[in-house]
């Protein structure tokens, strides 16, 4: 499984976590069309092109933002979701819960049925 780290999440998870998730990107990594690839609070990715992007390229969307959870719940997968239900917390931390749960992920991207995951 291959995932794209959302702009809230540190892209050095990336690289932390290659030896599971091979192949991953970041947010603040990938090129969108700049046609597309703003949006009101500022030049980052909209989730729309994020979503397409994804999607396109067969990544799961891993990230702390509501507004994923609810795209997926609406539009479905391709590409599916997970959410992080963590507050601030170090980089560090956050590779220690995706990896103590590689084998969740695992099972969840087998299942062509699931669309959301929440990792807490």
């Amino acid at each position: 499984m291959k995932l794209l780290f959302d702009e809230n999440l540190s892209p050095r998870l990336v690289v932390l976590l290659a030896d599971l998730f091979p192949g991953s990107e970041h947010v603040r990594d990938i090129v969108i069309p700049p046609s597309i690839a703003t949006h009101a609070s500022g030049p980052s990715a909209s989730d729309s092109a994020i979503w397409a992007y994804a999607r396109s390229r067969g990544l799961s969307i891993i990230s702390k933002d509501a507004d994923f959870r609810h795209r997926s719940l609406v539009l479905g997968a391709p590409p599916k979701v997970i959410a992080l239900l963590v507050g601030n917390c170090s980089t560090a931390t956050l590779a220690s819960i995706i990896r103590a749960s590689a084998d969740l992920i695992a099972r969840f991207d087998a299942d062509p049925a699931a669309t959301f995951m929440e990792l807490p």
